[in-house]
């Protein structure tokens, strides 16, 4: 059976019970959980990246019968929604260099649609391990470095920032739409530590390229019929008040507060890794 057939009975079987009590109140907590889940995604997303290992692991735990291509399709469209609402209110508040990030975001959407193609060649799995150890390495020197990204100070021209900026969307796309957790974690560390930005900047332009790869596996997902839109849109509007929030306290808070916030999402994504690497 495929996924979009799978999609398709569990619809006729929500139709079939959809009079029972039980169903109803079932569906009712079920939902209000993965709007939970999607408002916490949101704001921690909205600051440092990372709402994805909030957000996926709730929906697969709490969507036991929906195929995985469906659930990540219905968790893009809270995603996105979030994203593009952290990125129009730090647009206006925090300095964004368009022309070399904008160029990243262009290069990383294509590459992310690269990446979501060749998965189904290869093993993901081959890259847990090495994506395990880089992010140890970045936590490290992250909490080790206690000046790092603290100062707003580009070190780079406009002509090295454009190509470093298609460097970052070639590699960090393709890893995106191949394998993707920590996606946002080195999208802010690269930031930071190749064009010099601070914790706040870089995550603000760390959305510009995040927009960018989830606008092109949402399409694709949305082609292919793997999205709930009766879960997606709730979970979206939830997202969205997650995310405005998560932008105000970053703003107000500061740098110091979004490097502590990096440093915890970090800790959490080589908690998960290491747990799926080792234990699974």
């Amino acid at each position: 059976m495929s996924d979009r057939q799978a999609a398709r009975l569990l619809g006729r079987i929500r139709v079939k019970t959809r009079g029972s009590p039980t169903f109803a109140a079932t569906m009712t907590l079920t939902l209000l959980l993965l709007c939970c889940f999607a408002f916490l995604a949101g704001f921690i997303d909205s600051i440092v990246g990372g709402g994805g290992l909030i957000q996926t692991p709730a929906m697969l735990l709490l969507l036991p019968a929906v195929p995985v291509p469906t659930v990540l399709g219905t968790g893009k469209v809270s995603s996105i929604s979030g994203t593009a609402m952290a990125l129009q209110r730090f647009a206006g508040k925090v300095p964004i260099r368009w022309r070399s990030v904008g160029v990243a975001a262009v290069v990383a959407g294509v590459m992310s649609f690269v990446g979501a193609r060749v998965v189904t060649l290869l093993p993901s799995e081959l890259l847990r391990p090495l994506v395990l150890g880089l992010l140890v390495v970045i936590a490290i020197y992250t909490f080790w470095r206690k000046d790092f990204g603290a100062i707003h100070a580009p070190r780079l021209d406009d002509r090295r920032e454009v190509l470093f900026g298609i460097g970052i969307g070639l590699i960090i796309g393709f890893y995106d739409g191949f394998f993707g957790p920590g996606t946002g974690s080195f999208l802010l560390f690269a930031f930071v530590g190749l064009f010099g930005y601070d914790f706040l900047s870089a995550s603000a332009s760390s959305k510009v390229v995040n927009v960018a790869t989830n606008l092109t596996s949402l399409a694709y997902f949305a082609y292919t019929g793997h999205i709930i839109w009766h879960i997606a849109l709730p979970m979206a509007a939830c997202n969205v008040t997650g995310s405005v929030l998560g932008t105000r306290v970053a703003l107000k808070r500061g740098v110091g507060f979004v490097r502590v916030l990096f440093l915890v999402v970090v800790c959490g994504i080589i908690v998960r890794l290491a747990w799926d690497t080792f234990f699974k």
